[in-house]
């Protein structure tokens, strides 16, 4: 089993992604995010077009009464006549498992907090930040107004939510489902990953 393994999930503008990514660059190890999405192709046999697609619409609203508050392993679901979006959940699910298993990584997203909640080297971290700090991150990145950029946030956040607490039955965000929360307005990218490291003994 890998010795290292870390999930960053995150607040929209927080820097979370730019934590992972020096994260994975710091500690020579791989970082996986959008990347998933096309290992996951092979699991599901669907193609990267139709997978974005359907993670999109399925964030955006709840499409099927469907939950796993106590998650169910993929394995038990391979034979199934699910709805799509489940089935690529579930990829995402066998994906992640495969990866923590085999190495050190950090993988963001994709409520991989929850699925290696039982990991026995996972370190899950939350990244969130205040609103003025992520709204001018927004903004610069995306080349957003304010206005723009508060509306981004906003959608996104809660697409992200609501993602999480359709496929987990937990509360996104929530500290009791992390064993770390920094918040980047006050440590930076360079602290937070520092506050990581540590954490991990790296």
């Amino acid at each position: 089993m890998s010795d290292t393994v870390i999930t960053i999930s995150r607040e929209f503008g927080s820097g979370g992604r730019q934590v992972g990514e020096q994260l994975a660059r710091e500690l020579g190890i791989p970082f996986y995010d959008k990347a998933l999405i096309h290992l996951a192709v092979a699991e599901c046999g669907l193609d990267p077009v139709t997978i974005e697609k359907v993670e999109e619409e399925a964030t955006s609203k709840l499409l099927f009464n469907f939950a796993i508050g106590s998650y169910v392993s993929a394995a038990a679901f391979s034979q199934a006549n699910l709805p799509i979006s489940d089935q690529v959940f579930f990829a995402h699910v066998k994906v992640i498992e495969e990866l923590a298993a085999r190495e050190d990584c950090v993988i963001l997203g994709r409520c991989a907090n929850h699925i290696l909640r039982t990991h026995p080297k996972c370190a899950r971290v939350f990244v969130y930040g205040e609103e003025k700090d992520k709204l001018q991150r927004i903004a610069q990145e995306y080349s957003l107004t304010e206005e723009e950029a508060a509306a981004r946030m906003t959608r996104t956040d809660k697409a992200r939510a609501n993602f999480h607490t359709h496929y987990t039955d937990e509360v996104w965000g929530s500290a009791h489902c992390y064993d770390l929360s920094i918040n980047t307005s006050f440590t930076g990218i360079d602290g937070a990953v520092k506050i990581v490291r540590t954490m991990v003994g790296k």
